[in-house]
């Protein structure tokens, strides 16, 4: 039987890359912690998203009031910074929404807002991201949200979008629930799946190490 296990013991530490050259406690310590700082780097990584999930849960009123800060900040500088420019473009395009709560968030812009000190062309209007699209039409018109606030609520409505990304952002939420989830508890269960795999490593190679020592 001591043979044996003297046999397996070769075997094992001829093909294991980590541990190919003779084996010895300082080596086989070092391969352990390896997984240990493994396993628990998973584990910490697990709890902050779990910590977070049910932050976000419980304080969703304060990160709703914290994303209409956020929009509105970009608002302001929506003509200072062209990648700004195009990002909020892009998701008022994608969201069908306008501001982050509606048209008059464009208010808070200087180009933008209804006031008589405001000389600017675009006084009173929208970019062309608040703009709903006409399928007949190729080429973007980018003076499409001209003026269009100094307008009836309802005659707005066939021009722009008049709903805000935040709410907008809630309802993909909210129909996208089940994807969402799946998405999330598909990455726990892969770093679940890590900790245990790095574990029962980590029990091997002490058991091959408390073997060989002794045999």
């Amino acid at each position: 039987m001591k043979g044996r296990t003297s046999v397996w013991c070769n075997t094992f530490l001829t093909h294991w890359r980590p541990i190919r050259q003779p084996l010895s406690r300082l080596e086989s310590n070092q391969d352990s912690a390896v997984f240990l700082q493994f396993s628990v780097f998973l584990g910490i990584i697990f709890f902050l998203e779990l910590t977070a999930g049910v932050l976000a849960f419980v304080f969703k009123d304060w990160i709703k009031d914290q994303l209409k800060f956020f929009i509105n900040n970009n608002i302001r500088a929506y003509r200072d910074d062209i990648d700004l420019q195009n990002l909020i473009d892009f998701t008022q395009d994608y969201w069908e929404c306008c501001g982050a709560f509606g048209p008059e968030d464009w208010n808070l812009n200087i180009y933008f807002n209804c006031t008589d000190t405001n000389l600017s062309r675009e006084k009173c209007g929208v970019p062309f991201s608040c703009c709903t699209k006409d399928p007949a039409e190729d080429v973007i018109n980018t003076q499409c949200g001209y003026d269009i606030r100094a307008k009836g609520d309802n005659e707005q409505k066939m021009f722009i979008y008049t709903k805000g990304c935040v709410p907008q952002f809630e309802k993909w939420l909210q129909e996208n629930l089940t994807v969402v989830a799946g998405i999330f508890i598909g990455i726990a269960l892969l770093q679940i799946f890590g900790i245990c795999l790095a574990q029962n490593l980590l029990s091997d190679i002490e058991a091959v190490r408390e073997s060989c020592l002794f045999t």
